[in-house]
C-alpha cells in the first residue's frame, strides 16, 4: 500500500485536471512495483520520451495535452527524432519527419522546456548536491547521480513525464541514502593513460568494461587522475549506462560522495586488499584480477548490520585495449566514411580542443565530420565566433538529436569513427555502420587523410 498525502489525493481525485489525474495513477502503479511505500517531491525532470518510437509514444502525450497537462517542476527535455535548427539534415521520410516533429512540439505544449539535449547538466541550471529529481535518458541520469551527487532513480519513458506533471517520485531506490554505497570496486593499476590530451577514449572503455562487469552492484573507481574532467566522466558514465545498467559511480577523490573509498563503501574501512584470489587473473578481460575485502559491519539505516563482501577487479592498460579492440571494425588504414562525436553532446571545452586540434592539422578534411551537440552550446558558439571557424574547418553541427538515431548522415556506407563509447555501442544496429573507435586527436587525423589513423604510441 502506498502512503498518500493530501497533494497525492488530491491529483488522483482530478482536482488538477485529468492529465495530472493519469499522471499519478501511473506514478502510483509504478511505485508499487518499485517497492516504494510512499512518493517524495522532486525538484527538476528531464523527458526521455520526445524521441519518436512509434504512435503509442505520440498518442499518449497527445491525451496528457487534450487533458490540460503541465509540468510542475522545472524539466527540460531529451534529443528527439528532428534536428529543428538543422531541419535540411534529415534524410528520412515524411512520416518520421512530421510524427516526430509533432511529438517534440507536444512535449513543449506541456510546458517543457526546449532543451532537446542528452546532456542537460551542461544548462546554465543543475540540480545540486542532494537533490531529488526525476531524470530520464541512461547517461544524464548516471552524470547526475554521480558527478553532481543528486538524487534520482533510472526512469524511462511516460514515467518520467508522468513525475514532471505531478512534482513526485517513488520512494525508494536511488532516492534513498542507503541504497547509494557502493558495492563492487574498480581498482586502476598505475599504467592507466595520464596525458589529458589522448585519454578521452580509456575513460570511455573503461565505462563500457565497468558497465559489463559490475552487474546490479554500484561500482567505486579508484586510481582515476586527480585532474579528471567533468567531460571524462560523462564519457565514463555513458558508456557504463549502455553495456549495463549502471546510474550510479563513485569515482573516489573525485565525486562528491567518495572523497574516499570508506565514505563510498557507507563509512567502513576495508580489511585490506588481498593477493588475487585461487582463480588468478579474469580470463575474460586481459588484464584484470578479481580480489576481495570486507566490508563487516557495514551500518545501513534500517538494516541490521552483517558481514558482507565487496569484490575488487584490479583492471589494467590491457583490459581497456582489449574493450577498444571489440568496438573497432576496422584496421588502420582502412577508408573512412565519416567521423561523428559529441555523443553525449558536446560541451564547450570538448568544442574548444576540437578547434585546436583542427587548427594543429592545418588541413581541410578529408570525411564528413559531425558535431552532436545542443542549441545552448551552438547558441554560446555562435556568439563567440567559434561556430562559424569550426564550420570553416568543415564541421558539421548536429543540434536536438544525434546521428546514432536519425538518418542525417550523408554516408553510412563504410567505416565511421567516433571518440564515443556510447555511440560505438549502439551505431551498429541502430543505423547499421561499421565503427572505428579512437581518441578525439585520432579521430581528426583519421578525418584529416580520409583514413583510419591509430595512435600507435
Amino acid at each position: 500500500m502506498i502512503a498518500l498525502s493530501d497533494y497525492d489525493q488530491a491529483l488522483l481525485g482530478g482536482d488538477q485536471g485529468p492529465a495530472a489525474a493519469l499522471a499519478m495513477r501511473v506514478l502510483l502503479r509504478s511505485a508499487a512495483v518499485m517497492g516504494a511505500d510512499s512518493l517524495i517531491d522532486i525538484e527538476s525532470a528531464h523527458i526521455d520520451g520526445c524521441l519518436y518510437h512509434g504512435q503509442a509514444s505520440l498518442d499518449f502525450v497527445e491525451k496528457l495535452v487534450q487533458g490540460g497537462g503541465k509540468v510542475v517542476v522545472p524539466t527540460t527535455l531529451n534529443v528527439g527524432s528532428m534536428d529543428l535548427i538543422h531541419p535540411e539534415l534529415f534524410r528520412g521520410d515524411d512520416a518520421l519527419r512530421n510524427a516526430g516533429t509533432r511529438l517534440m512540439q507536444a512535449h513543449i505544449e506541456l510546458g517543457c522546456e526546449s532543451s532537446f539535449t542528452c546532456a542537460p547538466y551542461q544548462l546554465k541550471h543543475r540540480p545540486r548536491l542532494g537533490q531529488q529529481i526525476a531524470w530520464a535518458e541512461s547517461n544524464a541520469i548516471v552524470f547526475a547521480n554521480s558527478v553532481l551527487g543528486a538524487r534520482t532513480n533510472r526512469y524511462g519513458d511516460f514515467m518520467d513525464l508522468c513525475a514532471a506533471l505531478t512534482g513526485r517520485a517513488p520512494r525508494c531506490g536511488l532516492h534513498l541514502p542507503r541504497n547509494r554505497r557502493a558495492g563492487v570496486v574498480f581498482a586502476l593499476d598505475d599504467d592507466f593513460p595520464r596525458d589529458p590530451g589522448s585519454r578521452d577514449i580509456w575513460y570511455a572503455a573503461l565505462g563500457l568494461l565497468i558497465g559489463q562487469r559490475a552487474g546490479g552492484a554500484i561500482p567505486a573507481i579508484t586510481g582515476l587522475p586527480a585532474d579528471t574532467t567533468e567531460d571524462e566522466l560523462k564519457a565514463l558514465g555513458a558508456a557504463a549506462a549502455s553495456s549495463g545498467a549502471i546510474a550510479l559511480f563513485h569515482a573516489v577523490g573525485i565525486t562528491p560522495e567518495a572523497p574516499t573509498l570508506q565514505a563510498a563503501l557507507n563509512g567502513v574501512a576495508p580489511s585490506g586488499l588481498d593477493a588475487a584470489d585461487e582463480s588468478g587473473p579474469d580470463t575474460r578481460t586481459p588484464g584484470v584480477s578479481l580480489q576481495r575485502f570486507s566490508t563487516a559491519g557495514v551500518a545501513t539505516p534500517g538494516v541490521p548490520v552483517k558481514d558482507a563482501e565487496a569484490p575488487t577487479i584490479r583492471v589494467g592498460l590491457a583490459a581497456l585495449r582489449a574493450v577498444r579492440a571489440s568496438l573497432n571494425q576496422a584496421a588502420p588504414g582502412a577508408t573512412l566514411a565519416a567521423v561523428s562525436v559529441g555523443t553525449p553532446h558536446f560541451s564547450l571545452a570538448e568544442c574548444a580542443a576540437l578547434e585546436r586540434l583542427l587548427a594543429q592539422a592545418d588541413q581541410r578534411l578529408a570525411v564528413d565530420f559531425y558535431v552532436n551537440t545542443s542549441r545552448y552550446i551552438l547558441w554560446e558558439l555562435e556568439a563567440s565566433g567559434q561556430a562559424e571557424r569550426l564550420r570553416h574547418a568543415g564541421v558539421q553541427f548536429v543540434t536536438d538529436t544525434c546521428t546514432y538515431i536519425t538518418p542525417i548522415m550523408r554516408q553510412t556506407r563504410g567505416l565511421v569513427m567516433t571518440n564515443s563509447g556510447k555511440w560505438a555501442h549502439y551505431a551498429p544496429a541502430n543505423i547499421g555502420v561499421q565503427v572505428a573507435y579512437g581518441s578525439l586527436r585520432e579521430c581528426v587525423r583519421s578525418a584529416v587523410q580520409g583514413k583510419v589513423c591509430f595512435d600507435e604510441s
